[in-house]
């Protein structure tokens, strides 16, 4: 019997796996790799990346995980607030001045900002909300965080906008994988003050790309991750945990004193069919949102206007942001190497409009877009990459506040962990999959001291 099961090979998962590599475990796998919603590949002195991008550091869970298994990270360089829109791109200066800058009517100037000082003020109690408190757990401050502005949506708060003045807002509270109709109005602000004060949160590059993470932690654990071990039934016993599971077209059974269950909410809802009624309810409740995103290697050889931008928003196009993959090696170059990478990430509606094409017409809409933003760029791609993602990102919904209790309630043999379960996206990921290693850590050592001595 195996001390430990841990389903799923995300970046929560392996977490768990991580603080519990001097146990007997094993991690299962479904797809093929592990990582997750967090994939990368390297190219030269760049990567591609497809999925996370960047990452809480200082004193944080993920901080602490980078730390302990030495992985290298460090802080995002240049403009981390660009923009482009209505044929301008803005790289530099304060944000405020955008709606001054963009080309738009002085009716949409006005309703842009009126409406940015109602979230600005917003953002500064969201800010007195999440932040820590003596003597509290994790779990209160974060049901805090749900309970804010949570009975209605971001649309019902900014209310009815000019098409640009909205088409500003949408970058920053789409990147949830939710549309500003669906998310709740609490999420929103909370995404404007991440964006606003990106130092103070996620902050962090992983060097050499965000796989380096996982993939390092995977190798670190030796032989222990079964890949395309898809999970159909979790179990629990008395005094274990019995995990079935098909791979390679055999069925097979595994033991366990526990398991760490670090799969989507709704893989989680339909494999552990005896936890509580409340808590596999809560799960089925919980919304993912689409996205699909890209990568773009390019081989020009000359500085480029962007290569000091790390993070443009691009509102009216196919993708609601552009990242700049090669800004972390720019900033650490004597010398300008030929070449560039760029993320395009599309969340929510977006996706959905571009699902239902192959991946040639997405890499085609794309381009003919990149073209509106970063001039010259499409010209000089030598890969292109589509990354689908259907069930892409759980988001905060109005009324998601009354779930969290019950996700977050303990008992038996089976731990939750993931990013539904939290407002911190990796970070909570991290988070909840070290609490349950944790955990699991101290009931085994509580189990072995109970052991009758022979």
């Amino acid at each position: 019997m195996k001390d430990v099961v841990i389903v799923g090979g995300g970046i929560a998962g392996l977490a768990a796996a991580w603080r519990l590599r001097h146990r007997d475990v094993v991690l299962l796998e479904a797809q093929g790799r592990v990582g997750g919603r967090i994939r990368s590949e390297r190219r030269g002195p760049y990567w591609l990346n497809w999925g996370g991008h960047v990452f809480a550091g200082g004193n944080s869970a993920t901080g602490w995980l980078l730390g302990d298994t030495g992985i290298d990270s460090t802080k995002v360089p240049g403009s981390l607030a660009g923009l482009a829109m209505n044929g301008r791109l803005l790289l530099k200066g304060r944000v405020e001045s955008y709606p001054f800058r963009i080309p738009m009517s002085w009716p949409s100037r006005l309703a842009m900002l009126k409406t940015g000082a109602k979230v600005g003020l917003a953002v500064a109690r969201y800010a007195r909300i999440v932040k820590p408190r003596p003597g509290e757990d994790e779990a209160a401050r974060q049901q805090r965080v749900y309970d804010f502005m949570n009975d209605r949506s971001f649309a019902d708060f900014i209310g009815e906008l000019p098409e640009d003045a909205e088409a500003l807002f949408k970058p920053t509270v789409t990147r949830s994988a939710a549309d500003i109709d669906q998310i709740s109005a609490g999420a929103g602000v909370g995404y404007f003050s991440l964006v606003w004060n990106i130092g103070g949160g996620l902050s962090q590059s992983i060097l050499g790309g965000p796989s380096t993470l996982t993939e390092g932690i995977a190798a670190a654990l030796s032989g222990r991750v079964e890949l395309g071990s898809a999970v159909d039934e979790i179990v629990q016993k008395p005094r274990s945990v019995v995990i079935r599971y098909r791979q390679g077209g055999a069925e097979k059974q595994i033991e366990a004193r526990y398991a760490v269950l670090a799969t989507p909410a709704t893989v989680s809802h339909r494999v552990a069919v005896d936890l509580e009624p409340e808590v596999r309810e809560a799960l089925s409740k919980v919304v993912y949102g689409p996205y699909v995103s890209a990568a773009f290697l390019s081989d020009e050889t000359g500085r480029q206007g962007w290569d000091d931008a790390y993070a443009i928003a691009t509102p009216k196009q196919s993708f609601n942001i552009a990242l700049n993959m090669s800004n972390i090696v720019r900033a650490r170059e004597a010398e300008r190497r030929p070449g560039s990478s760029i993320m395009t990430f599309s969340p929510g509606s977006l996706a959905r409009g571009l699902l239902d094409l192959d991946d040639d017409g997405i890499r085609k809409t794309y381009l003919a877009d990149l073209d509106n933003v970063l001039p010259g760029f499409a010209d000089n791609v030598v890969e292109a990459e589509v990354q689908r993602w259907p069930t892409g990102a759980p988001y905060c919904f109005p009324g998601r506040a009354k779930l969290q209790q019950a996700l977050t309630r303990r008992g038996g043999r089976v731990f939750l962990a993931g990013d539904y379960l939290g407002t911190l996206y990796t970070e909570t990921a991290i988070q909840t999959g070290l609490s349950a290693a944790q955990e699991v850590q101290s009931l085994l050592a509580t189990e072995r001291q109970s052991l009758p001595a022979i």
